[in-house]
This record gives structure tokens, C-alpha cells and sequence, in this order.
């Protein structure tokens, strides 16, 4: 999206080929901008351009990022766009952004209440100081987003730190943003007159490779290395609560890539204890909860995730499912108001899961369906291709064996 909104033509190595990617490619592309095709391998090539009003809906598929960011990026355009989705995406709230977006001026017009579809009209905007009501790397963004293309003044802050990855990019590329304390403000610069184009090589996300390091600590024996992964401090509560849960994960060739804190992790397998993930916590590891919550299962003791009722309104009803598909497979866990309570076992897991299309639901279970004489049946599989098309078959590269359909 930012190097949509640059000058000249930017170069991207290491992108990920998931289906989200390909949503956020094909939106700008229908904005105007020209993005080479996102496949294994490749070098993505971005041309920014002047946007221009699209000809037809843009179709954000199953991606709650592309649809809040392109919110952002639409707010300072003086031309009328109708955002939509799958299914999935049109029951996810978006008032969190369009109602501070609202307060700098762009017009947005609701077809069903909260969701999309919608229609939102830019323009000239006015400067913002925000407070945001939750920790939300996708409102944060939106939001600073919409500050750059609008060129106001935009400060937002957040009860706790959110994923930072937006602005360490923007410092990055030598844009005005600073940070202090809880506070991320954007002031444009009258010498700013353009983003400059950029080389970016992506890090390994670690949200996809929790589900490969999670694996590796269920295994029997053995240890897993994974390259260049990506280990921002606002994305490795991860790591850090499976260490106090007993599992070490090694970080090894620290290095840094525009930006971004980067390393390769080495994993060897560990015995396991229950542990309390605390609110402030949750920001930092939000999209890992699920498979968290699988090593919580066969932890000992009982593990509390405090304050995770935003899982109700990802991909799917993540806490309510969690919980259930946990209890399918013959384990203790439930929903207490905004909290998960997991109690571990040490019975094999046996039976079927619920993914309710939900791609880390299904990562985070096939991985529990790598413990030993485990029989955990997944109701389907495709969803994966949303965020990491290789998973099944990185799984079995690294010895990890499970049963996808019945």
C-alpha cells in the first residue's frame, strides 16, 4: 500500500503468496496503481500512481487488514469507492475506523450496519488526535494512513502497544512519525512533497511460523531451524509466553530489514506449563491465541488468556471455537466472559474440528494433531491458502503428521 502511494517504482522480495496479499494487490490495482503478479519466488514490482475512481467494487476477499487500510488510504482521495468482502469479512466490524474517519472528514455511507459492504468518499481532511478504544495495529494504520494521503496532523493512542509495522516503515522511508509512550503521531512535512520509492525485502511473519515452532515443541525429539523470521518486539509475546510456559526458542543472526528486527529461530521440543497471558499481553500475540491455546492442552495445569473477546469477531467466533473444537478433542477449555480458560491433558486428542473456514483455526489444530497417537480430523483445509498456502506441506517437511478431512 505504501509503496502504491510512492513515487516511481518499488521492488518487493519475500512477499507472501496468501490469498490476503492478493486481495491488497488486486485493490490497487483497480485504484490505479500497477502491481506485478504476487507468486513464489518473485520479485513484486509496484508502480505508484495518482489514484484514480475505481470502475467496480474493490473486493477485499477474506482480508480485515486490506479493508480497514484501504479505508485509510481512501480518505484522502476526492473520489467515491464501495468496499466488499466474503462472507467471512462482511460480519467484521469496521466502525472502529470508520467512525474516527468520519471525525476527519471523509463521508461514509453504511449498506448493513456495521460491515461492509460500504461506500466511503475522501476528501479534504482535518487533523486528528485519537483516542482508540483498543489496541489495534489495523486502526492505528488506518488512521496514520489516511493522515499521509489527507497530509493532516494524525495522533492516535492506544491503551496498549499495538504491532508497529506500519511505523517503522514509515521511519523507514524518512517520513515525519514519531512515537511516545502510547502515542504515534504523523505530521507532514512541507518538504515531504512525495513518498520515495523503495527495496523492501519482507521478513518471515511470525504468526505463520508459531504454527511450525509450536510443532517442533510437541515433537517427540529433533530441533527445527527457521530463517529470517521476524521478530518485531510488538509481535514476540509469542515466543515470550512459550518460554515462561518452558519451551526455549533460540534467536540466532540477529540482523534487521527495513526496519524490522529480524532472526532465525531455533526450536527443540519441551515440556510444558500452564500459565496466566495477561491483557496487555494480548496485543502482541493475538493472532497466535489459537495454537497457544493448543500447547496449553497439552500443558500441565491450567492456562488463562485474559481479555481475548476480540477473538469473537476475527475470521470466525475464534474464542467460542477454540473452546469447543478444544473440548471435541476430548480436552477442558471454555469461554469465561472475555476470558479462555485451557486445562491441560495428557490423553491423546482424538476427534473432529470445526474450522468454520477459519485458516489459523486449522493451522493451529492440525498442529495438535501432530501428538502421538492423536486422531484430529479437520472439517477442511483450503482456508490455509489465506495466509500460508504451504503450511500442509511445510508440515510434513518437518515430520509433522495429521489427519486433514473425514
Amino acid at each position: 500500500m505504501v509503496a502504491a502511494l510512492a513515487r516511481g517504482r518499488s521492488e518487493l522480495t519475500g512477499l507472501l503468496t496468501g490469498e490476503d496479499v492478493k486481495s491488497t494487490a488486486g485493490v490497487l490495482r483497480r485504484l490505479g496503481a500497477d502491481v506485478s503478479t504476487v507468486r513464489d519466488g518473485a520479485v513484486v514490482t509496484v508502480r505508484g500512481a495518482r489514484f484514480t475512481t475505481p470502475k467496480a467494487s474493490l473486493d477485499c476477499g477474506n482480508s480485515g487488514t486490506t479493508a480497514r487500510l484501504s479505508l485509510g488510504l481512501l480518505a484522502g482521495q476526492r473520489f467515491a469507492a464501495r468496499l466488499t468482502g466474503d462472507a467471512s469479512l462482511r460480519r467484521r466490524p469496521m466502525r472502529r475506523v470508520t467512525e474516527p474517519l468520519r471525525a476527519m472528514g471523509a463521508h461514509i455511507e453504511e449498506e448493513g450496519g456495521d460491515a461492509l459492504p460500504l461506500t466511503i468518499r475522501g476528501g479534504k481532511l482535518r487533523a486528528l488526535d485519537y483516542a482508540s478504544p483498543v489496541a489495534s495495529a489495523q486502526v492505528k494504520s488506518a488512521l496514520l494512513l489516511a493522515g499521509l494521503t489527507g497530509r493532516v496532523p494524525v495522533t492516535v493512542r492506544e491503551p496498549y502497544r499495538s504491532r508497529d509495522h506500519t511505523e517503522r516503515l514509515l521511519v523507514h522511508l524518512g517520513l515525519p512519525l514519531h512515537v511516545n509512550g502510547m502515542a504515534i503521531s504523523y505530521t507532514p512535512a512541507d518538504s515531504q512533497k512525495a513518498i520515495p520509492s523503495f527495496t523492501l525485502t519482507v521478513p518471515g511473519d511470525i504468526s505463520s511460523a508459531a504454527f511450525l515452532v509450536s510443532a517442533a515443541v510437541l515433537a517427540d525429539a529433533g530441533e527445527l531451524l527457521l530463517e529470517n523470521v521476524g521478530v518485531n518486539p510488538t509481535r514476540t509475546g509469542f515466543l515470550v509466553v512459550l518460554e515462561r510456559m518452558g519451551a526455549r526458542v533460540e534467536r540466532l543472526n540477529l540482523g534487521e530489514a527495513g526496519g524490522e528486527a529480524v532472526a532465525d529461530l531455533l526450536v527443540r521440543p519441551a515440556s510444558l506449563v500452564g500459565t496466566e497471558v495477561t491483557a496487555a499481553e494480548v496485543p502482541t500475540l493475538v493472532d497466535e491465541v489459537p495454537v497457544l491455546a493448543v500447547l496449553a492442552s497439552r500443558a500441565r495445569g491450567e492456562t488463562v488468556f485474559r481479555e481475548v473477546g476480540e477473538l469473537r469477531v476475527k475470521e470466525s467466533n475464534r474464542l467460542e471455537l477454540i473452546a469447543a473444537n478444544l473440548r471435541a478433542v476430548g480436552g477442558a477449555a471454555e469461554a469465561r466472559g472475555n476470558d479462555l480458560h485451557v486445562v491441560g491433558s495428557t490423553q491423546p486428542p482424538r476427534g473432529r474440528i470445526d474450522t468454520a473456514g477459519d485458516h489459523r483455526l486449522a493451522m493451529a489444530f492440525a498442529v495438535l494433531g501432530t501428538v502421538p497417537g492423536a486422531n484430529v480430523r479437520l472439517s477442511e483445509r483450503a482456508s490455509v491458502a489465506i495466509s500460508y498456502p504451504a503450511f500442509f506441506k511445510d508440515l510434513r517437511r518437518i515430520g509433522g503428521a495429521s489427519r486433514h478431512r473425514d
